[in-house]
């Protein structure tokens, strides 16, 4: 029973893996093509100014655009490693027929977990408190502004298009916290994997040989 019920939590596992995978690569879009409405600035923590002339808005100050690029290359890197994964397990079922991990790899799983998830509750960190950033700069600068989805709609000064930016700084942050809600599942799914496993091994270890022996040893003939 056991043995057909690893399999079944390691397909889990890999479904999650998909998520993730998509995920990623939704979060890495968005913010790119919200950086590229800004003509290659990081706004994230930037702040704005309004002109009352030409009544548009504009980019006072901006983050290295490093930043930005951090955190789509991490959402990029964690793509790569699920579909490495997918492909890897998807290969062995395939040709090796056989979904054997030991316990020294699940624990390796467990700690590129813990690292992954750092780096997923880092970006989703700096994508929320920079955004915060921009739109309190946004309120206090612009008129007859009262939110994020209302300065969307304000004319901006060119090369700056900032239509829709609210929706991508908001689409890239869900998917990083849906991404990594989803490894904190897959931490229990390995984990429920490495407990099953060790428990299955020991219960085998316990069993003796000797224990099947007669207890009363019949003399060989002469």
């Amino acid at each position: 029973m056991l043995e057909m019920a690893l399999p079944w939590l390691l397909a889990l596992e890999i479904v999650l893996y998909s998520g993730c995978f998509i995920c990623g690569i939704i979060s890495a879009a968005s913010l790119t093509m919200t950086q590229g409405q800004f003509a290659g600035q990081c706004v994230l923590y930037g702040s704005v100014y309004y002109n009352k002339s030409t009544q548009s808005i504009g980019i006072e100050s901006a983050s290295s655009p490093s930043l930005c690029y951090f955190v789509s290359a991490i959402s990029i890197c964690v793509s790569v490693y699920c579909l490495s994964l997918i492909l890897y397990w998807i290969y062995s079922s395939c040709v090796d027929g056989e979904f054997k991990r030991g316990s020294v790899w699940m624990s390796v799983s467990l700690g590129s977990c813990g690292v992954v998830s750092f780096f997923l509750l880092l970006s989703g960190c700096i994508l929320r408190i920079g955004r915060d950033h921009l739109c309190q700069s946004l309120l206090h600068s612009v008129p007859a502004v009262n939110s994020c989805e209302v300065a969307q709609n304000k004319t901006w000064t060119s090369p700056v298009n900032g239509q829709q930016f609210y929706q991508g700084f908001e689409s890239a942050e869900k998917s990083v916290w849906v991404n990594f809600f989803f490894w904190m599942l897959v931490v229990v799914v390995v984990s429920v994997q490495r407990r099953s496993t060790s428990e299955y091994r020991q219960g085998g270890a316990d069993w003796n040989p000797a224990e099947a022996e007669p207890f009363f040893h019949t003399s060989s003939r002469t």
